[in-house]
């Protein structure tokens, strides 16, 4: 086996203290996006490769996990709509067994998923999220949730600032529309 030479190990480091540290923040999104454990940790493992060989192209010191979250999204894009319009096929086996270990192997979370299950949000909120179009999701997370400036947002997504701000206006009064029986049942009185 070969060793690695000092330039080959400082990309690691850096790589390491750069991009490591947004891993679980990376993981909550990819799962608001695709629903499924398995599949936010293949976009997961899909950005981190992607981010491991274009990392000669990330500028040091800018903002590593708005450059991660560009390149899940995207990865979002190319992969997993093209798999969503095939007839979902789903083995017992793996499900089953999928449940069985599920708690085994849970690891500890960022924020995102602290903010979407642990703070009094049932299955309705997070229904209600699911609802609104995925453009509109997207966006509500990246603002609302994530904290990513408007023309943070519009880099990762390739698309103009005015059109952030319409889709997060949008966003939030269909999340809002789709909230209001969930308010009512809690006793929460309307305007």
């Amino acid at each position: 086996m070969a060793e690695l030479t000092n330039k080959e190990l400082k990309k690691q480091e850096d790589f390491n203290e750069e991009i490591i540290p947004h891993l679980d923040a990376l993981y909550n999104f990819g799962l608001r996006l695709t629903s499924d454990p398995n599949d936010a940790e293949d976009l997961v493992q899909d950005t981190i490769v992607k981010a491991y060989r274009f990392f000669s192209s990330y500028e040091k010191g800018t903002n590593a996990k708005a450059w991660l979250f560009r390149i899940l999204k995207n990865s979002y894009i190319n992969n997993y709509r093209k798999k969503s319009k095939k007839p979902q096929q789903v083995d017992y086996d793996e499900v089953s067994t999928f449940y069985e270990t599920i708690r085994a192997e849970r690891t500890d979370t960022s924020d995102l998923e602290d903010k979407m299950f642990r703070e009094l949000i049932d299955d309705e909120l997070s229904n209600a999220l699911d609802n609104i179009p995925e453009d509109f999701r997207t966006v509500v997370l990246l603002c609302d949730v994530e904290d990513f400036t408007y023309e943070e947002i519009a880099n990762m997504l390739d698309v103009p600032i005015g059109t952030i701000r319409s889709r997060l206006h949008r966003g939030r009064n269909l999340l809002k529309a789709e909230l209001m029986d969930y308010a009512a049942k809690r006793g929460y009185a309307g305007d």
